[in-house]
């Protein structure tokens, strides 16, 4: 098959955020579009959604996070620093 150029205009500042996330994929701009226009045809829409993950949160606070719900849910969210010694103490006996 013959291949053809194809052109459009876009805002400069969407240009290198598209440029930004496509390096993220592992592909280039053009690459992009290309899977697009095939995609295009071969569904007869747009079949597909390429996002990125938001950033993972921090490992530490996200456990921190999830201790604290633990211990809201079994209703320890309130205990004295005294209290936790004394549960401490116990469990270690």
């Amino acid at each position: 098959m013959a291949n053809t150029l194809v052109q459009f205009r876009t805002e400069e500042t969407a240009r290198i955020k598209a440029v930004g996330i496509c390096e993220r994929l592992g592909i280039d701009l053009p690459t992009y579009l290309r899977m697009c226009v095939s995609r295009l045809v071969q569904e007869n829409g747009i079949p597909f959604s390429m996002k990125l993950e938001k950033e993972p949160e921090n490992r530490g606070l996200a456990a921190m996070k999830t201790a604290s719900r633990i211990a809201f849910e079994n209703g320890i969210s309130e205990m004295t620093l005294d209290e936790i010694n004394a549960e401490i103490s116990a469990a270690r006996q």
